[in-house]
């Protein structure tokens, strides 16, 4: 692990060195406390420091308290080394941020048994933030194919609506679903739709940009934005993507099977002032007409639906 010693003073800092490279340790030794700051401040710095107290520029309870007004970078657990003895000092010390203190002259060991110490405790904040971030995940995001979940990418698609208004930049939404996925199951099991399901939104995912969203959003279907899409690239767009799936087979534990995505999508220059839900319908008139057409195909929406695309109904999708 790597260990930030910050001391004026050359011999003692080349003996804390000395120290912590036999006990494992990668050292970073500065001067001062502005560069002690400096560099424990960094996204990549080190988690552990010893800092004396007495330094130039900035001293030691100063050097903590510039770090612990860093709010979005890990937490960095601090020693101070101090020839103060009275609490008040030591009460100083830990108010300014400091996790410990050692009072010199110190032990070696006593140093190391220290460190130990705060190995732990950044080891279990390491776990905490891990299963935080675990937490968030599974609530944002859909258990079988990792995707955004419906909830999600809904609120997504209201704010990038609501920004390419603003803004007066392109978006198109895409609305997909993949045929005959009711036969796959009734053939070849849940299992195998599963896997379908996870291999078809790997390829979504791999056919948009970094800052385009992909959802499921339900059963076998699945929303795309598109951010920054003018609207005659949008049904380019959408064809790039139906080919990724219908392209090559998917690999099965029954062996290759062949898949076909049928897509509605909205162009942005349709959008007028309309709220999100009424794109939402539209979008979806528009997959309704692609599975009507024959399915693996891509059908464009219009500001307003057709009743004849209206009374086409869910089960066509089976």
């Amino acid at each position: 692990m790597k260990i930030l010693v910050a001391d004026d003073d050359p011999l003692s800092r080349r003996m804390l060195e000395k120290t912590l490279h036999k006990a494992g340790y990668e050292v970073v030794a500065v001067r001062d406390g502005s560069e002690a700051a400096e560099q424990l401040c960094k996204n990549d710095g080190p988690r552990l420091a010893l800092l004396d107290w007495e330094m130039p520029k900035l001293d030691g309870p100063t050097v903590c308290q510039e770090v612990r007004k860093k709010k979005d970078q890990g937490y960095v657990y601090m020693i101070l080394l101090t020839s103060k003895g009275l609490k008040t000092d030591i009460v100083a010390g830990l108010s300014a941020g400091a996790d410990d203190y050692l009072t010199k002259p110190f032990d070696s060991e006593e140093l190391k048994a220290r460190l130990r110490t705060g190995h732990r405790i950044l080891h279990l904040e390491g776990r905490l933030v891990e299963a935080r971030e675990n937490m968030r995940f599974k609530a944002t995001h859909d258990a079988l194919t990792s995707l955004f979940n419906r909830g999600v990418i809904i609120d997504l698609l209201g704010r990038e609506v609501s920004r390419s208004r603003r803004e007066k930049v392109p978006t198109a939404i895409l609305l997909c679903d993949l045929d005959h996925f009711k036969r796959i199951n009734d053939t070849y099991g849940h299992l195998v739709g599963d896997e379908v399901l996870q291999e078809a939104a790997r390829r979504l995912l791999l056919s948009v940009r970094s800052y385009d969203y992909v959802g499921r959003y339900g059963g076998e279907e699945f929303l795309i934005i598109l951010n920054n899409c003018p609207a005659a690239s949008a049904p380019i767009r959408a064809e790039e993507i139906r080919t990724a799936i219908a392209g090559s087979p998917i690999d099965t534990v029954s062996g290759p099977l062949s898949v076909t995505l049928s897509i509605g999508v909205h162009q942005a220059d349709n959008w007028g002032a309309r709220p999100f839900e009424e794109l939402l319908h539209e979008v979806d008139s528009a997959l309704y007409a692609a599975k009507a057409g024959g399915r693996n195909r891509v059908s464009l929406a219009k500001p307003e639906a057709s009743s004849d695309q209206e009374l086409v109904t869910r089960s066509i999708r089976s």
